[in-house]
């Protein structure tokens, strides 16, 4: 998952256009079905497990877990975008700081396993209690060890939570 594979219909509404690492998941017989590649997708967006090769390939749940390591890259983008304060930053894709404009394995591996490095949170963020949650929201994401990341339903939950309060808060403007 990346950003530019997110495709809005014109009712706001989101959809996953590209799944990189996508596996076929057999209920009846809790099988999988990997494809040929594990390491295809977007580098920059590549999961620490997926940079070190320690993913267990067998298992449905380490793909979901990758998921939320790129989904949280993905918050981390649009918050920047959002203004606060009056302010916005300039579009930059995650770790635009330390790697290449196309990273190699090895320059994503370097940045995120072996000196696990994060996107950098602005401090502007945290004078904005929407933008503090969704900082919180995404570092959860982030956990090198994947089985500490946050799952999809409590991030929906969080998400809802934070809707919700900013509902309330244009309701007492």
């Amino acid at each position: 998952m990346e950003a530019k594979n997110i495709l809005v219909n014109k009712n706001g509404q989101c959809c996953i256009a590209d799944l990189g690492l996508a596996v076929m998941h057999f209920q009846d017989t809790n099988e999988l079905d990997v494809g040929n590649n594990p390491k295809v997708g977007t580098k920059r967006y590549m999961a620490p497990e997926v940079l070190d090769d320690s993913i267990q390939t067998d298992c449905f749940e380490s793909y979901k877990r990758v998921d939320i390591w790129a989904f949280g890259l993905v918050l981390w983008e649009i918050a920047r975008r959002t203004v606060s304060n009056g302010i916005v930053e300039d579009y930059k894709p995650p770790f635009h700081d330390v790697v290449p404009s196309d990273p190699s394995f090895e320059d994503m591996k370097k940045v995120v396993c072996i000196d696990q490095q994060r996107p950098n949170i602005p401090n502007r963020w945290f004078s904005d209690p929407t933008l503090t949650s969704i900082a919180k929201l995404m570092k959860e994401c982030w956990y090198q060890n994947p089985s500490a990341r946050l799952t999809a339903l409590r991030i929906k939950k969080t998400l809802t939570k934070i809707d919700n309060s900013l509902d309330k808060i244009k309701a007492d403007c």
